[in-house]
């Protein structure tokens, strides 16, 4: 009995194709929170996890936390929208409801009531006196509005999580991020005088849901107007100044958990990161 050519040519074809797609879903990452999701598991020569600790005061974040536009007050509007999901933690497999979320934003019943004037910062309050009082003009821009939840720009310590490769066919380092958690600083929660994390977020989604063509979320450029970033963009050059504070390890502890002292963990992490800038030069090199 003879084969027709065109029925061998299909059935290699067929083979081939269905070696290649195993081959390929064997090969992937498959993390679904990675941006980098084209990236195979033999192109990878090297893999880290690290936490690094952003603080939005420090002069470096700051056009992340511009007065309104604060990264914060984004991420927060967002989930009340329903635009983004938070979660319990960095695994991203507890979700967190928008109720919870809410509470987690809450002021306690022990602390002051925030008050802020519309259009004016909170701390240049002072000298007003009881001006506008007798409601000239009827309901003011500047009218006095009385919040039960924490300012966005009162949380101004975030963490992120971001597993680190190095893509042989790039022949360089990429620092993938996978989560930015929100953290309630000690000094905003005197129950407890400790930080307390609000909610963390999937890095893929807020680029995808939150930032990605949204004019209004921006990197704020002070010499140049005309010259913002957007947030991916940001992020993606790595525009962040954030301390290393844990790296993927058999005990999950924190390097201020391994050694002793605050200025022995801050060395540890800085020398840390530096090794892994070396690391990345020997492994190009090689």
């Amino acid at each position: 009995m003879k084969i027709s050519t065109s029925i061998i040519f299909s059935i290699l074809f067929i083979s081939s194709s269905y070696f290649l797609q195993a081959q390929t879903t064997s090969d992937s990452l498959k993390n679904h929170s990675s941006l980098e999701n084209k990236v195979y598991e033999n192109h990878i020569s090297y893999q880290k996890t690290v936490w690094r600790r952003i603080s939005l005061k420090e002069k470096q974040n700051r056009p992340f936390f511009a007065t309104d536009n604060e990264i914060t007050k984004h991420i927060i509007d967002a989930v009340k929208r329903g635009v983004i999901t938070p979660y319990k933690n960095d695994s991203l497999q507890t979700r967190m409801s928008q109720e919870d979320f809410l509470v987690n934003i809450e002021l306690p019943s022990e602390a002051p009531v925030i008050c802020y004037y519309e259009g004016f910062e909170d701390d240049n309050q002072e000298g007003f006196g009881d001006w506008g009082a007798d409601n000239w003009g009827g309901n003011l821009a500047g009218e006095t509005e009385y919040l039960n939840e924490y300012l966005p720009k009162q949380m101004y310590i975030l963490e992120t999580k971001t597993n680190v490769f190095f893509d042989k066919t790039r022949s360089r380092m990429i620092h993938d991020i996978q989560t930015i958690s929100i953290i309630l600083p000690a000094e905003m929660n005197p129950a407890t005088g400790l930080e307390r994390p609000i909610a963390t977020f999937s890095y893929k989604e807020l680029i995808q849901n939150l930032f990605r063509d949204n004019s209004s979320a921006v990197y704020y450029n002070e010499k140049n107007n005309q010259a913002h970033l957007n947030l991916e963009e940001a992020f993606e050059l790595m525009l962040t100044n954030g301390r290393l504070i844990k790296y993927s390890n058999a005990k999950d502890n924190h390097i201020i958990d391994i050694y002793e002292g605050y200025n022995q963990s801050l060395l540890a992490s800085q020398n840390y990161q530096a090794n892994m800038v070396e690391y990345e030069s020997n492994l190009w090199e090689n």
